[in-house]
């Protein structure tokens, strides 16, 4: 790649795209990679600011941008995505379906700290539609040296580091514990807001009982809920440390394995989480879930539907970004709640 007066560059082949911006009126590359530039294109490039121009020379230890756009993109496609580009050294990747979208973070670090690197995605563990960008890559000079290519692909490794998961519409059981709403002291409010949400998905739900704070009967209705076809069960109430709040008990006796009790999520804090010997999840919802706009549940419930691990290790690294700032007008997901680095 050499630089040559734009005067000097009529008959040479153009090595980027050069973009013409008009403030409120377009965005886009006037000229592409490859183009031929002849005599009447001098005034434009000049008029676009462009007194210089580089001119792609072959060498054996560089790569051109598109080049090594491509290479990045091959790093981080994976099923369930098409790319799109390249367009001004940058290639997107786009969503082929509704799903819920992953990144390995920590990888894709290592090869954005290589430097000169570009991978850029959407927040990790969040669902999205068809025909959402999920990710743009490209490199920042107009050419990079192939070892620093290579290197990124040592670091990335031989997985993709960009995962589109399919979000499964799923049977689920719901207990509504407590006395107050048992015994009918208080009308149930908690029930509407659990189907609303699940009802986003296309979820069914299979079956509902309403219980006082008695821990057998409720680990006992958990239990027959799985049982007759129920794949995740849900139980609303009692998530306190309070002596009448039994659910967390009858949780634990129900599944074989706690994933935690409690997260650094506000709203959100009391929630609970196990797994059965089979693989059904069994949550605890803490009376936020019912009067907040957002809270845990949000961000735990779609990793459930595409059947993506919720780990301890997972719901720690929440605190960063776990904070609700309770907006007047919502806009989650496109907000900080749940993005923590």
């Amino acid at each position: 790649m050499k630089c040559i007066k734009t005067q000097d560059a009529v008959g040479q082949i153009l090595c980027h795209d050069i973009t013409q911006i008009i403030k409120g009126v377009t965005k886009d590359a006037l000229f592409l990679k490859g183009h031929v530039i002849t005599e009447s294109d001098i005034p434009i490039l000049l008029s676009l600011g462009k007194d210089h121009l580089h001119i792609w020379e072959e060498s054996e230890n560089l790569l051109h941008e598109n080049d090594a756009a491509e290479i990045l993109r091959k790093l981080c496609q994976n099923e369930n995505m098409h790319p799109v580009g390249p367009k001004e050294g940058k290639i997107d990747l786009i969503a082929d379906m509704d799903g819920l979208f992953l990144a390995d973070i920590e990888r894709m670090r290592m090869v954005n700290n290589l430097g000169e690197i570009m991978i850029a995605t959407r927040a990790s563990g969040f669902a999205v539609k068809k025909g959402d960008k999920l990710c743009g890559t490209r490199v920042v000079p107009l050419a990079i040296e192939k070892e620093r290519m290579e290197r990124a692909c040592q670091v990335a490794g031989n997985e993709p580091l960009l995962k589109l998961l399919p979000i499964k519409p799923k049977k689920y059981g719901l207990v509504t514990t407590g006395n107050e709403v048992f015994h009918g002291r208080i009308k149930d409010t908690f029930t509407p807001v659990i189907q609303e949400k699940l009802d986003e998905y296309g979820c069914t739900m299979v079956a509902h009982e309403i219980l006082d704070d008695d821990n057998e009967k409720i680990t006992s209705s958990i239990k027959s809920m799985l049982a007759m076809g129920a794949e995740i069960a849900l139980c609303t109430g009692g998530m306190s440390v309070d002596s009448d709040d039994r659910t967390p008990t009858a949780i634990k006796n129900a599944a074989v394995t706690v994933v935690s009790y409690g997260a650094p999520v506000l709203p959100g804090a009391m929630f609970m989480l196990a797994y059965t010997s089979d693989g059904k999840p069994v949550c605890g919802l803490p009376g936020c879930v019912m009067y907040a706009k957002r809270t845990i549940f949000d961000l735990v419930l779609p990793r459930l539907l595409a059947d993506a691990p919720v780990t301890t290790e997972w719901l720690g690294g929440l605190g960063n970004g776990g904070l609700c700032l309770g907006c007047p007008i919502c806009h989650f997901p496109n907000c900080s709640f749940g993005k923590g680095v």
